[in-house]
């Protein structure tokens, strides 16, 4: 045997899962002689691509890895006092290692199916109680997006809540004093509404206006100043004006909370609580408010109720405010939250409790002030009257040059305005810090440092005014007081972990939501300082390595989608979609068309594409589908004819929503563009185009991408996600800006989100992916991916009716099931669902795209025995609702009617059911050798939301639940 010493294990074969005899058995399956050929029966022959990806070569694990260290130390470190609602911040080890790094926590899935996601929940309880505790709030969501999106999120939500007394109220004022990110996506939200924005300082407030709905304040403000704001909400009560506060939950152990004075909504960011600023994300936003807006929260509220044996239990609550059943009629458009970040930011506050927490913000603020008299010794002024972390000193303009040089040369980043300079303090800051800083201002005023620091440290004290002094507790509940010792912690985070079923223990087969492999080698670098410890708005020099990242994925996105140019920005894919129609509001308005304002959206669309249309200012007009889940083309050409004069986009989903390449996709494009609109392409299925088709091919416009699914980011428990879009030329000078960043085109729409790149640190994976897998490897995968799929569909169809298929009898990517059929014997499709827990396995998607049904996509990284395992599953399930079709199994006490089963049932002395504990928890041989165990029996989301409680359980109920006697 000759020895090559050259490695030849491809990157491509760990990441697809099956091997070419897997291949070649599932072709012989289906029926199909080849891949070529079974992806000329999949996909129209006039849309497939004519030549392959031009991309880079495929590199190797270790190659990657080894260059890609070489790109992450362009960027460089530098200690960061720049504040802005990003802090450099202590990411306890013990989170570090066992949630951000840990398979078991980022490849879980949106905790839909609430009896396998108990842990998860139980983490987004603690951090909602954070949340809520330390604002002073009733209720809050289990995350947003960023600060500025949630700020967004806010003021249209009081929009839409306006009391009586100001229904035709249009006007929102926002204090000029708040972060410039925040203004700016606050601008870019407001105008396609309605809402007349007016930003001015406070001292311009005039409550009485009749036209003025609501107020917007930050607390702390821009310059660090905390100001004594209870007169200003008590005088917006009696004018039934609305307030919002944006704030900083860390300053809130020690500052009174917006609650407290009588806030209606309270909005932020938690990434100082154990997130790295990653140049500007993944963090988790907050968004705490009054119980009396419950039904108009956007995004996600976990909540408390009872499974069958009335056990407490967690799940999402209200979820008919999800967009998938509002559509046009929503108020907002998001679908996700920062799931993973919220859950680092909730256990930061575990393993630290509230003494910890009090004790880390006077540290802050204590660094802070001990800045402020040392140089106000040496001459210089500080401005602020009371403030937390930030501190403004007076400098002229030689001073602030001099100081900004010698910050720079001491690897420190300041934040300069003209005649001051603003120096925030965060956890990681120390000592020797600001003695550093104090070297600073004493070279660029050649003085010699004569400051005493033992007795300026010995009268720190914090003297806070009595109407800003925090008085009340916070966070006393028993999970934030007895986990501060690393042992337990530990625990804790694994015994959460145990609860919940995610990629790590079978596939997880959801149509639409592309639960691929993470690859590690993929995941690595996200946790690199060089990647994590950037403030977004450092000076660009310093983010070398960022920047060439940036430039080479937009370069590939953009070759892989056949357009021209490509934004990171959006940080969600519904920030995608919201950005690709700006883009296009923006192209229309360059024209003079403003009159353009009508969405032709699929009545198969996913929901947020709606939303989407509405939030920016279009009105949604439904084009009908056919029998086969195809867009009815002569209604579409009917509709865009009769709107040609006002037509702004058509919203199309491809393949489809229905797991179908339509034939019919060039002419459906072309219709619109005879009709003056653009085609904004839905990027959710794009797995299944990347490499045989694209966007630009089939006559797009614009696009967004799931980097969450086809790419390769994890889905976090729920999020984080990135949705860039990608656009013809002609759009290209549209794409989005930020107001402290360059970036975007020429003739830039405001910002989608708050950091110029959305987030940031998660891009190396996507990056990762791409450089690994390459052309060829990349195509290889959107083919395995359709045949993954036609497997399943061979095994299945002999068993459940599948609703659609192409032209030749070919599914897509995905495929749907219906099981609608079975309720002539009582069964749901959630009775289907909550079996398949039974055995081993988490649902396909419910009820979407079409109710009573399932939507199966197994993605391209499952092998031919995990297909198989989960077919036969299927098929199990089949034969036990054929029992009851055949009267062997009762209707209304069934394995299916009673799942999940969990161990305390199944260990019971009473075994109360007509089939065996073995049917009951093994119904497959594979199930023994490997055993899911659910942790709580089928919930009762009606009692949930009858009852809503949406913080931690009470502290009697939570000792029971925790096995404390």
């Amino acid at each position: 045997m000759k020895i090559n010493l050259h490695p030849s294990t491809k990157f491509e074969n760990r990441h697809n899962g099956p091997s070419q005899e897997e291949i070649s058995m599932m072709l012989d399956a289906i029926g199909a002689a080849s891949m070529d050929e079974l992806i000329d029966q999949t996909i129209p022959k006039s849309i497939q691509l004519d030549r392959p990806l031009d991309l880079p070569k495929a590199k190797s694990e270790a190659a990657f890895l080894k260059d890609f260290k070489i790109l992450a130390s362009k960027n460089k470190i530098f200690k960061s006092f720049i504040g802005l609602g990003y802090y450099d911040t202590l990411v306890p080890g013990v989170i570090l290692r066992n949630i951000l790094e840990n398979p078991g926590w980022y490849t879980a899935y949106t905790p839909y199916q609430a009896e396998i996601a108990q842990g998860r929940l139980e983490a987004l309880i603690n951090y909602q109680t954070m949340v809520m505790e330390l604002t002073g709030m009733e209720m809050a969501n289990a995350s947003l997006l960023d600060e500025a999106t949630a700020a967004a999120e806010a003021m249209a939500m009081l929009y839409a809540s306006k009391p009586r007394e100001k229904k035709n109220a249009h006007k929102f004022f926002v204090d000029e004093k708040i972060f410039p990110q925040t203004k700016d996506l606050l601008i870019t939200r407001s105008t396609p509404i309605g809402i007349q924005l007016e930003i001015a300082p406070l001292s311009q407030l005039d409550l009485t206006d009749p036209e003025l709905f609501g107020v917007m304040l930050q607390y702390p403000n821009l310059d660090g100043e905390v100001l004594d704001h209870n007169a200003l909400v008590a005088a917006a009560k009696e004018n039934h004006v609305l307030t919002a506060f944006a704030t900083d939950l860390l300053s809130l152990t020690l500052l009174t909370p917006p609650g407290e004075m009588g806030a209606d909504v309270v909005v932020g960011t938690s990434q100082r609580f154990g997130v790295p600023m990653g140049y500007g994300g993944p963090h988790a936003a907050f968004f705490a408010t009054k119980e009396a807006y419950k039904r108009q929260v956007p995004g996600r509220i976990i909540g408390v109720s009872v499974d069958k044996d009335g056990n407490k239990a967690y799940r999402m609550a209200l979820q008919t405010r999800e967009q998938h059943i509002k559509r046009e009629k929503a108020t907002s458009n998001i679908c996700t939250a920062q799931v993973l970040l919220a859950v680092m930011a909730g256990m930061y506050s575990v393993y630290h409790g509230p003494k910890g927490l009090k004790e880390i913000a006077s540290r802050t603020h204590g660094l802070a002030q001990l800045t402020a008299k040392a140089l106000g010794q040496m001459g210089f002024e500080q401005l602020n009257s009371v403030y937390f972390d930030t501190i403004q000193i007076k400098v002229d303009a030689v001073q602030q040059s001099k100081i900004r040089a010698f910050a720079l040369s001491a690897r420190m980043n300041f934040r300069y305005e003209e005649g001051v300079i603003f120096l925030s303090f965060d956890e990681a800051k120390t000592l020797e810090d600001v003695k550093a800083v104090v070297e600073v201002f004493a070279m660029s005023t050649n003085q010699k440092i004569t400051v005493n620091w033992e007795e300026l440290t010995s009268s720190l004290a914090i003297n806070y005014p009595e109407a800003i002094s925090r008085k009340t507790s916070f966070l006393s509940h028993p999970v934030f007081n007895q986990y501060h010792a690393e042992h337990e912690m530990l625990r804790y985070i694994k015994r959460l972990e145990n609860k919940d079923l995610s990629l790590v223990h079978s596939m997880i087969s959801l149509g639409s939501c592309t639960m691929k492999l993470n690859a590690t080698a993929e995941m690595i670098p996200v946790t690199w300082p060089e990647f994590g410890q950037l403030h977004p708005f450092a000076p660009q020099d310093q983010a070398a390595g960022y920047y060439e990242l940036f430039q080479n994925l937009r370069n590939w996105l953009t070759e892989i989608t056949g357009f021209a140019d490509t934004s990171l920005q959006p940080n969600s894919g519904a920030q995608g979609e919201y950005a690709g129609l700006m883009v296009i509001r923006a192209y229309h308005h360059s024209r003079g068309d403003h009159h353009r304002n009508i969405a032709l959206i699929p009545t198969s669309a996913h929901g947020t594409n709606p939303a989407s249309a509405v939030m920016a200012g279009m009105k949604v007009v439904l084009v009908k589908c056919d029998e086969k889940g195809n867009i009815d083309v002569a209604d579409l050409r009917e509709k865009a004819e009769a709107h040609k004069e006002e037509l702004a986009a058509l919203m199309v989903t491809y393949p489809s929503t229905h797991g179908v390449f339509e034939e019919a996709i060039q002419e459906i494009c072309q219709t619109i563009h005879e009709n003056g609109g653009q085609v904004y392409m839905d990027g959710a299925n794009m797995n299944a185009q990347v490499g045989l088709t694209s966007p630009g091919k089939i006559g797009a416009d614009v696009c967004h991408l799931n980097l969450h699914k086809t790419f390769c980011i994890p889905h976090g428990g729920g999020g984080p996600g990135m949705g860039p879009i990608c656009v013809a030329k002609h759009l290209a000078p549209f794409l989005p800006g930020n107001p402290l960043v360059q970036t975007g085109g020429t003739q830039a729409i405001n910002s989608i989100s708050a950091a110029p790149f959305g987030s940031a640190s998660i891009l190396p994976i996507s990056y990762a992916y791409i450089a690994m897998m390459g052309p060829d490897g990349l195509t290889n995968a959107t083919k395995i991916a359709i045949l993954n799929a036609n497997y399943i569909k061979f095994r299945l169809e002999q068993h459940y009716p599948i609703l659609y298929a192409g032209a030749n009898g070919r599914a897509a990517h995905e495929m749907i099931l219906d099981c609608r059929g079975f309720k002539e014997v009582g069964i749901e499709v959630e009775d289907i669902a909550k079996r398949l827990m039974d055995y081993g396995f988490h649902a396909p998607t419910v009820s979407f795209p079409v109710a009573g049904t399932l939507m199966i996509e197994p993605t391209e990284s499952e092998t031919l025995s995990e297909l198989d395992r989960f077919c036969d599953a299927m098929i199990g399930i089949r034969a036990e609702i054929q029992e009851i079709q055949d009267g062997k199994a009762e209707k209304d006490n069934n394995v299916l009617k009673n799942a999940p089963h969990t161990a305390n049932l199944a260990l019971a002395d009473n075994w109360d059911f007509p089939y065996s504990r073995e049917k009951a928890v093994y119904p497959l041989p594979y199930v023994k050798g490997n055993k899911f165990w659910p942790t709580v029996r089928r919930i009762d989301s009606a009692y949930g939301d009858r009852n809503l409680i949406c913080s931690c359980i009470p502290v009697e109920e939570y000792a029971e639940a925790a096995g404390v006697e």
